[in-house]
């Protein structure tokens, strides 16, 4: 038996926090980077008894937060999706799939895509994602595939790489071979 294992003593459940430092903890939390209602409320739950008085102050300390100013979906989803827009030239997909994933509102996540990419050319932004990550077009099938799964990554639709892919001047014999890849298994790398 190992040291380690010898003097390992068991962990105590902390005891849950009460209403006012529950505030002070999801406070700090956002502090450290913005999040939704749903990912402090998981954050938190570990930190509150179980049970209905633990969803209470819950339910107190997030209202609480947004009456403050602290919390709001609406503004996370509508920055989020400009940053990963802006920083990381995701398509719309890809940051609907996340915020989804966040747990936003589907009619918030609609509204942030919406206004977020209404003045933007999908087309030229997977041109940008593509320059970004140092892509250069590619010489063969295999390299195409390629590129066609990591513009499926990014979010970007079908029509928009096969746009993409005929400006970097694919030969049609290449491009009628990728249209046969299939999207799920695109996503699940």
């Amino acid at each position: 038996m190992s040291f380690q294992a010898r003097n390992k003593r068991p962990r105590k459940k902390p005891e849950p926090l009460e209403e006012a430092a529950l505030y002070d903890y999801a406070v700090r939390a956002l502090g450290r980077r913005m999040r939704t209602v749903a990912e402090l409320k998981r954050l938190m739950r570990p930190k509150v008894e179980a049970g209905e008085s633990g969803d209470a102050k819950l339910l107190v300390v997030t209202e609480r937060l947004k009456q403050h100013g602290y919390l709001n979906d609406t503004a996370y989803a509508a920055d989020y999706t400009r940053l990963r827009q802006e920083n990381d030239k995701f398509g719309k997909r890809r940051v609907q799939q996340e915020l989804a994933r966040k747990g936003v509102a589907s009619d918030l996540v609609a509204s942030a895509i919406e206004k977020g990419y209404e003045n933007v050319g999908e087309e030229d932004l997977a041109r940008q994602h593509l320059a970004r990550k140092r892509i250069s077009p590619p010489s063969n099938e295999k390299e195409s595939a390629r590129i066609v799964r990591q513009l499926l990554r990014a979010g970007f639709s079908t029509s928009v790489i096969f746009k993409v892919l005929k400006n970097w001047r694919v030969p049609d014999e290449t491009l009628a071979a990728l249209e046969t890849i299939d999207t799920d298994d695109a996503e699940s790398e």
